[in-house]
């Protein structure tokens, strides 16, 4: 009977932890909606940004235009690294860790992180040299706090503190679906295209201006989106991990419920068979 009530408090715990995981699996799939209306709507307005950069820089000599379109010689790298604060989303902190320990690995430069996310900061902050931990941002996250702590990495860049900016971010895919990204943030990276561009601008008040404006915004946007895309990632990551710890959990209690049953019927069988021998004994004496 003690080995019954062992497995009846396993049952009643794995039901709890059910409760826990399905609750956490809806949150997360209402935050999700949310998330991705943001980055959705972001992407279309960085990618035409990024486009509108480089249709006027294909009619002007970007060198000498900005510093962060100069390539210079590489000494010091800053990665700004974006996890969550929270855990119990499967791999989708530990693949950024991952993919930041192996590029790391691989440098020949002096680095430091901006950490964005706890996870990454308790992962880094004990064998890495920490620029800047900016794990609070998603207690009130905007455009505007994004912008606020990339203007000093902005500056410290034209500064030459750095050489090199990257972003390492889980791009979303879908809720079951996150990509690792590195994308290099600074000095900005133009695409390329095949062709010439033909088109005619008139520029007002000067090519110059509009690129030394749009250059700064283009930056704060790709690290902003980067980080909607994280958030997205993490509630999609979270929902699909929770979905199958309570279908896990599930086809445990379902196992522990027939092997209860059939131990109480063995325990049942048991009495029966010492019921009828003492009847039996008593008969016979």
């Amino acid at each position: 009977m003690a080995n019954l009530k062992e497995i009846r408090g396993r049952i009643t715990s794995i039901s709890s932890t059910m409760q826990i995981t399905s609750a956490m699996k809806m949150v997360s799939a209402a935050k999700l909606k949310k998330a991705t209306d943001a980055i959705v709507m972001l992407r279309p307005y960085s990618e035409k940004l990024q486009e509108i950069i480089e249709n006027v820089s294909s009619t002007t000599d970007l060198e000498g235009v900005s510093t962060f379109t100069a390539e210079r010689e590489v000494k010091k790298v800053l990665y700004i690294v974006v996890t969550s604060n929270k855990g119990l989303a499967g791999a989708f902190n530990s693949s950024v860790i991952k993919e930041l320990n192996n590029v790391v690995g691989n440098s020949q430069h002096e680095v430091e992180i901006l950490s964005v996310g706890k996870k990454v900061f308790d992962a880094v902050k004990r064998t890495r040299k920490i620029y800047d931990n900016q794990s609070a941002i998603f207690d009130g996250m905007s455009f505007q706090v994004v912008s606020n702590f990339m203007e000093n990495v902005m500056k410290d860049y034209k500064e030459e503190k750095f050489d090199k900016v990257f972003v390492i971010y889980n791009k979303f895919i879908n809720a079951a679906t996150q990509e690792v990204k590195t994308e290099q943030v600074l000095p900005i990276a133009m695409s390329e295209r095949e062709g010439n561009t033909n088109t005619d601008y008139l520029f007002e008040p000067n090519a110059a201006e509009i690129l030394n404006v749009l250059i700064p915004k283009s930056i704060k946007t790709q690290v902003y989106k980067a980080i909607l895309d994280s958030i997205a990632s993490e509630h999609g990551a979270r929902m699909t991990a929770m979905h199958k710890a309570t279908d896990n959990a599930q086809a445990l209690k379902n196992e522990l419920v027939i092997f209860y049953n059939k131990a109480r019927q063995a325990a049942i069988t048991n009495e029966i068979l010492e019921i009828v021998s003492g009847a039996e004994a008593l008969k016979n004496s």
